[in-house]
């Protein structure tokens, strides 16, 4: 089952794609040309064939030198089939695209880090027909964040940073320092990469730290973090607020992320009194690649 790590770790990246190729330029000095244009591609890789392939986020990078494909593969643990799903990846997008594909590896793990690193090499020993190199981004070259002023400067990296570095023992810094860097933000871009924070943090305590900080600044109230924090204290009387609080938060995600939300979906979210099912379509909000997917598997509503 796809984690709610996993999913932030790359989504993080479709909110700001020109956050990936800053990462790369500042934190791997990868001479990456500066985009002109950057396009959020279909992920779904699947031929005739009844198997599935997915990559976590594909984005296509126009710029003066060509055109990039960007292939963002988050990673939680070593998994040696995904050396051939890679290589596929590759493979396919370089046929279909005909432009360049790089593959760029995301993860909380350093010896995950080290193991995606390894060159994946298809043919001979002494002739690879296919070589495939990915770049990694993790804990061992994503820088820690812990400066306010630059952390201002650029508030997505500082996001990114404390999503990496959430299971370390410089955690807590990493987190106030991205607390007071959101302050700068409209509340709703925030509350994004809020969200994507609060989803990457399996530390208890990190994650305990991370909600006191949401729930310290006050215009984060809409948002998922506070609200789980605040829920049990509030007055009977706001439970019709916090049902549209949550309703317009599921909906500002989408929008966020450019999803099209037809008024069927508008008006079914917004017409819900339940509040926990208002928290199942605020997660899926978070994954699905069009509106009406938040109600997959669901009946229609009367």
């Amino acid at each position: 089952m796809v984690s709610s790590s996993h999913e932030a770790l790359h989504r993080i990246f479709q909110k700001d794609p020109a956050l990936l190729t800053r990462t790369l330029q500042r934190v791997l000095h990868i001479p990456f040309p500066e985009p002109r244009d950057i396009a959020i591609l279909n992920a779904d890789l699947t031929e005739i064939e009844p198997i599935e392939r997915r990559v976590d986020t594909l984005l296509r990078v126009e710029t003066d030198e060509g055109t990039y494909l960007l292939v963002v593969e988050a990673q939680g643990k070593k998994d040696e089939a995904k050396r051939g799903s890679w290589a596929y990846y590759l493979s396919y997008l370089y046929a279909r695209y005909g432009c360049e594909p790089i593959l760029i590896v995301l993860t909380q793990s350093r010896s995950t880090a080290r193991w995606a690193a390894q060159p994946i090499r298809l043919g001979l020993p002494v002739w690879n027909s296919l070589t495939v190199r990915p770049l990694v981004l993790g804990p061992d070259n994503v820088p820690l964040i812990m400066d306010e002023h630059e952390a201002v400067r650029d508030v997505p990296l500082a996001a990114f940073s404390a999503m990496t570095h959430g299971r370390g023992p410089q955690a807590a810094a990493i987190l106030e320092t991205l607390a007071a860097a959101l302050q700068t933000l409209d509340p709703d871009t925030a509350a994004v990469f809020a969200q994507f924070t609060e989803s990457c943090l399996v530390d208890p305590q990190a994650k305990q730290i991370w909600r006191d900080l949401m729930t310290a600044i006050n215009y984060f109230f809409r948002h998922e973090v506070a609200e789980k924090v605040r829920e049990e204290g509030r007055e009977e009387g706001r439970e019709e607020g916090r049902l549209e609080d949550r309703a317009e938060m599921t909906l500002n995600i989408l929008r966020w992320r450019g999803i099209q939300v037809p008024d069927s979906v508008r008006e079914r979210v917004e017409a819900c009194t339940d509040m926990d099912q208002l928290e199942v379509w605020a997660q899926r909000a978070v994954q699905v690649t069009e509106a009406t997917a938040l109600f997959d598997g669901e009946s229609p509503s009367p």
